[in-house]
């Protein structure tokens, strides 16, 4: 894939003073900013172009007309990439850095570093997801288990942090306008006669109520905003 443009850092000062060290070390930090840069623009295309083949593969699993998903969901201003960096925490039994939950968006890439630590739920069971070497983990989020009715259903998941060393991670969460209006789609609901699961609500309210209790965690765990606040009781 072709980088759209071409990196340049001029070494001129450095050349003719290159007995001053500080100097030096400014050209070095110039050089590897420059090149983090444009690394994260290229990693992020790629990401863009791989979330709209996946998000092709899940509009044909749930037998949605051709680029139905695509055609919904053709805002890209909240696809967001991240890095964390967990350090490692000895003498704990359990070494949770997060807790078990689903991701708020549409569909997230994963790329763990060699000590893993992902693990995902399953029939109450925790399971470790060991790293592949050049694979991603992809997983469905929240709003594609609204829209489908829960026909697809979001992994819930949880990241655990090495005793002894420190764990790096990338994620890219590919998401959906914020203004989008999210509910069960008409193929799973009125063309099916099936009963909606889930009410209406904005993406913006559901992702601003998220956050603020991520940053500021209520004393009870009920109190978490996650998508079964949306939840149509049976």
């Amino acid at each position: 894939m072709a980088i759209s443009s071409i990196l340049t850092v001029n070494f001129s000062s450095f050349i003719k003073e290159n007995g001053d060290e500080e100097r030096k070390h400014r050209v070095i930090e110039e050089v590897g900013k420059a090149c983090l840069e444009s690394t994260l623009e290229e990693s992020f295309d790629r990401f863009l172009k791989l979330g709209a083949v996946v998000e092709g593969n899940v509009n044909d699993c749930l037998g949605l007309p051709v680029d139905f998903l695509k055609q919904y969901n053709d805002d890209r201003s909240m696809d967001v990439m991240v890095a964390w960096h967990y350090p490692p925490e000895p003498g704990t039994k359990l070494n949770l850095r997060r807790e078990g939950h689903q991701d708020t968006n549409c569909i997230t890439f994963l790329l763990q570093d060699e000590l893993g630590g992902l693990e995902v739920e399953k029939d109450g069971t925790w399971i470790p997801i060991p790293p592949m070497k050049g694979a991603l983990v992809v997983n469905i989020g929240v709003i594609i288990q609204v829209l489908s009715n829960k026909k697809l259903m979001a992994a819930r998941h949880r990241v655990l942090r090495h005793e002894v060393r420190n764990r790096c991670s990338v994620a890219f969460f590919y998401s959906i306008g914020g203004d989008k209006w999210i509910e069960p789609l008409p193929q799973f609901t009125e063309e099916t006669g099936e009963i909606p699961k889930y009410r209406g609500f904005f993406f913006k309210e559901f992702l601003q109520a998220r956050l603020q209790k991520e940053r500021e965690p209520p004393s009870r765990r009920e109190d978490v905003t996650t998508i079964d606040h949306y939840e149509i009781p049976a």
